[in-house]
């Protein structure tokens, strides 16, 4: 089996499965897909925010304004409110195209409109909440965190992910337009281009939501995203990395900043597989420079895909190649990940200051 090269470069990020060895299944039904329910002691609440920076050009289409959405999920109070779907019927519609000829299944199989565990607009719990940034790996959507994301929330963490617009699959508006990806061709250049595009994004977010003081973690290039992040900005106080190359390039070791600079701030690193410090040269590069605390958690069973909602949705498709997976049991890869992500962020956040309650549920355009 090849293996994507997701750890050579920041762009090398999406779900590429090998269609050759994914037999096709024969019922053209939709499989019935969900996750698993956090565990926290609260309710989970969602709104979506199409944020627009006036101020800035998208740099990947000329000519339009920089226009982002963002999903807020949210200790809340019990409520009958409807359940979120998993995407909008745009971006389900358009990862389903890309996915399933890579899974040997049809589109109409693979239904990502399923119900999520959070309640759209259900009534927020009181009081100061700490929070945390959420940013997807390259070519994911921000639905492809929601595990992480509504454990958190369950937690009590208010959190904000991002969808990095013509970079995601595809980006859903409220007025029903839909920004597919438009990427150049891959390139040192286009790395640091969208590196620096996913960076500014972030920035804008925290300004419009008026935080002073946040948390991020992020998967693969998100992961990129929250120690660039960091370098650049003090409001993100505690950064982690699920399983994301810190170089533009690593054979030429042409290294982000957080990696060349290190930081004076906690930073997660967490990784599977075959890939760790002992194999990323950006990473060495990174502990060398840290100032900040750092520790790296590993999943030696698991892949790189086992940091997202894939460690549990293709399974249950039929279709789980170890080479993105792993040979972990996904509850026990899920419970694992939550733990530590959980107690980092309870170390560094939790009963601090984060102006949680600055971030209104109405922060539209």
């Amino acid at each position: 089996m090849t293996r994507i090269p997701h750890r050579i470069g920041v762009l090398a990020t999406t779900l590429a499965l090998p269609a050759v060895l994914l037999a096709p299944t024969a019922s053209a039904a939709p499989v019935r897909l969900g996750l698993p329910a956090p565990t926290g002691p609260y309710p989970v609440g969602s709104t979506d925010l199409h944020l627009i920076d006036h101020s800035r050009q998208d740099p990947w289409v000329p000519g339009g304004t920089r226009e982002l959405m963002v999903t807020v999920r949210y200790p809340a109070l019990p409520s009958a409110k409807p359940k979120a779907p998993y995407m909008a019927p745009g971006v389900a519609k358009a990862v389903a195209e890309s996915d399933a000829p890579k899974l040997g299944m049809k589109p109409a199989q693979l239904d990502y409109r399923f119900p999520t565990h959070s309640r759209i607009g259900a009534p927020a719990l009181g009081g100061d909440r700490p929070v945390v940034l959420y940013s997807p790996g390259g070519t994911l959507s921000r639905s492809h965190g929601t595990i992480h994301q509504e454990q958190l929330a369950s937690e009590g963490y208010v959190v904000v992910a991002i969808d990095h617009t013509h970079e995601a699959e595809a980006v859903e508006f409220p007025d029903g337009r839909v920004a597919k990806k438009a990427l150049p061709p891959s390139s040192i250049e286009v790395s640091k281009r969208m590196i620096d595009t996913r960076v500014r994004d972030t920035r804008f977010v925290l300004d419009k939501l008026g935080l002073s003081r946040a948390g991020m973690f992020g998967h693969s290039a998100g992961g990129f995203t929250a120690g660039e992040t960091m370098v650049t900005d003090r409001r993100v106080v505690a950064g982690a990395n699920l399983d994301g190359s810190m170089a533009h390039s690593q054979s030429q070791r042409i290294f982000g900043r957080v990696a060349d600079e290190g930081l004076d701030r906690p930073f997660l690193l967490m990784s599977a597989g075959d890939h760790s410090a002992a194999s990323d040269p950006s990473w060495q590069e990174f502990q060398r420079n840290q100032r900040g605390w750092t520790r790296e958690v590993r999943l030696p069973d698991g892949e790189h895909f086992s940091f997202t909602d894939y460690q549990t949705l293709l399974p249950q498709l039929g279709n789980a190649p170890a080479a993105f997976i792993g040979t972990v049991d996904p509850a026990r890869s899920v419970a694992m990940q939550r733990a530590r992500l959980s107690a980092f962020f309870d170390k560094n956040l939790r009963h601090r200051s984060s102006e949680a309650t600055s971030v209104s549920l109405s922060h539209a355009s």
